[in-house]
């Protein structure tokens, strides 16, 4: 590992992160973007045959906020149908795929194509991506994520626990005296990762929502016996009351990294505010609706060398935040990542011939005036008028009492939306497994 590149990179984040003046991070944005894109032409076939029309007319490669959102799009689907040629280094997405899947199913996660760290996505809309990082953007990577993420900087002692579907070259980095890192495979029973953690006694735990409630179960009934000093979710939506009953165990606010194969998007400041990191990426925004400041995120990657990632449009919800956050950064504040956009569910109108779309965290709110009776619960749009509520209610509570409040706030909800009245299914809750993805709310047909 190159420690002074990971120094370097630490340093640099740290100096952005100061940035006060939203003028001057634009003006750095436009710096890096102009430097990365006249790169990103010379050396991605896929991205300079995908843009020779749209900048046929500029009259120099400089790329101007407004320039570059006249760019075409991507997304997953045709970054890996044209994989071959986007990435920037020769590799064939046959090959890449074969390394990463036999990575999988070994669960050994150290072999690379050369010096190129090949991963999986984790596939939530069924389409599974590729990503590749060279040893550089590893390294890079490690220093930024430590400036982001290291509750007392890179001085003090830390030993970091982290949950994942699967473990990188990525993710190892950084491994030194005074930092350590473990990883806990979300494949492994659960009872070893509890044993393994009060051995271990991590400062800092990372976690998906999922396996933090289940850790904030083992630390409730005392089998869990950790106090980290922080404790990031990581990897899936954060439910608001997930949130709640993760900070009540553990004794203090819930952090979030907002990170995919499309990049380190977000993290949150020492007040619990989640911050895009407009130092690392561009996000443009695809308006869905202003007014409540819900948006699509479409990314530009600053620095990604070998896999490119310009204009990608990803598939999640954003809501941006109306007030500044107090910890004084110009870093644009989100107030939730709520989900995707497969998850927005849509509902016939009353009065035309048209659907609402009805956003996930107006669905979870209905399925909350339950109260405590709910414990877990999962609400599926199976039809353009059935949608399924599976919930577990708390011990010793009438699961019809609970029932008829949430049929109850559904009804309330439509009425308000002025839409035509769903049938509210009710079925047992299953706990989801693991080392998936857990969607409180999914939309499983197409309006």
């Amino acid at each position: 590992m190159n420690l002074f590149r990971l120094l370097h990179a630490y340093i640099q984040t740290k100096q952005a992160m100061g940035i006060r003046s939203r003028r001057s991070l634009e003006a750095r944005q436009q710096r890096l973007l102009t430097r990365h894109f006249q790169w990103v032409l010379k050396h991605s076939r896929f991205y300079r045959r995908t843009f020779a029309d749209a900048i046929a007319d500029w009259d120099e490669a400089v790329v101007t906020f407004e320039r570059l959102e006249k760019l075409p799009l991507l997304d997953k689907e045709t970054m890996m149908a044209h994989f071959d040629e986007l990435n920037t280094v020769g590799i064939r997405k046959e090959e890449a795929f074969r390394i990463a899947t036999q990575a999988e199913e070994s669960r050994d996660f150290t072999p690379n194509i050369g010096k190129v760290t090949v991963g999986l996505s984790s596939g939530t809309s069924g389409n599974r991506g590729l990503f590749l990082v060279s040893a550089k953007e590893r390294e890079r990577w490690a220093g930024v994520i430590l400036a982001k993420v290291l509750p007392r900087g890179l001085q003090s002692k830390e030993s970091v626990a982290f949950f994942l579907r699967a473990n990188s070259n990525l993710y190892t980095t950084v491994q030194q005296r005074r930092l350590t890192f473990q990883y806990y495979d979300l494949f492994h029973p659960l009872s070893a990762h509890v044993e393994r953690l009060n051995q271990q006694q991590p400062t800092i735990l990372l976690a998906p929502p999922a396996m933090l409630l289940f850790l904030s179960h083992e630390k409730k009934e005392g089998r869990l016996q950790i106090d980290p000093i922080k404790v990031v979710s990581i990897a899936d939506v954060l439910d608001d009351r997930d949130r709640e009953t993760i900070a009540a165990q553990f004794g203090q606010p819930i952090h979030q990294i907002y990170q995919c194969t499309e990049g380190f998007l977000a993290a949150t400041c020492s007040h619990g505010t989640l911050h895009l990191n407009e130092d690392l990426v561009h996000i443009g925004r695809e308006w869905i609706d202003r007014d409540s400041g819900r948006f699509v995120p479409i990314v530009t990657d600053f620095s990604r060398t070998i896999q490119p990632i310009v204009r990608y449009r990803l598939n999640d919800v954003l809501v941006e935040k109306k007030e500044p956050c107090p910890c004084g950064s110009v870093f644009t504040a989100i107030e939730r990542v709520e989900g995707r956009c497969d998850d927005i569910f849509y509902l016939k109108e009353r009065k035309v011939q048209a659907t609402r779309a009805v956003f996930p965290d107006l669905i979870r709110r209905a399925v909350w005036q339950a109260g405590e009776r709910v414990l877990q619960y999962r609400v599926v749009q199976q039809a353009s008028n059935v949608i399924t509520v599976a919930f577990q209610e708390c011990r010793g509570s009438d699961r019809r009492e609970a029932e008829d409040r949430i049929r109850a706030a559904f009804f309330q909800l439509f009425e308000r939306l002025d839409v035509q009245p769903a049938m509210i299914r009710f079925t047992p809750y299953q706990a989801p497994v693991l080392h998936k993805k857990m969607r409180r709310v999914e939309r499983m047909w197409s309006p």
